[in-house]
């Protein structure tokens, strides 16, 4: 399973699915294998030749629109939509609660 068709076909699918490293299936050959494969072909920038090579042929072809497309959205969240902590003092108002009640 050390072929680098079999690796190559195990990132592309790994990343066509969206699926964690692990989930790979192992037709493809042991998922750390094809993550080493991954991390090493990142590193030494071969993504990035074969990324502008296909750009480069894309473009020639004349396949590609290079229009840009801004969106300027805001998306708002809720106050309580955070997971930020703040005193809200409602230990000593239960506190004071039980002094009133007694």
């Amino acid at each position: 399973f050390g072929d680098a068709r079999s690796m190559v076909e195990g990132i592309i699918y790994r990343y066509r699915c969206g699926i964690a490293w692990r989930d790979v299936p192992e037709v493809f050959g042991p998922w750390q294998s094809i993550w080493t494969w991954h991390r090493r072909m990142s590193a030494d920038g071969t993504w990035d030749s074969v990324l502008a090579r296909l750009l480069t042929s894309a473009d020639a072809a004349g396949m590609i629109d290079w229009a840009v497309s801004v969106d300027s959205t805001i998306a708002r969240a809720h106050q309580h939509a955070t997971n930020i902590t703040r005193d809200t003092g409602g230990w000593v108002e239960l506190q004071e609660s039980a002094d009133r009640a007694a």
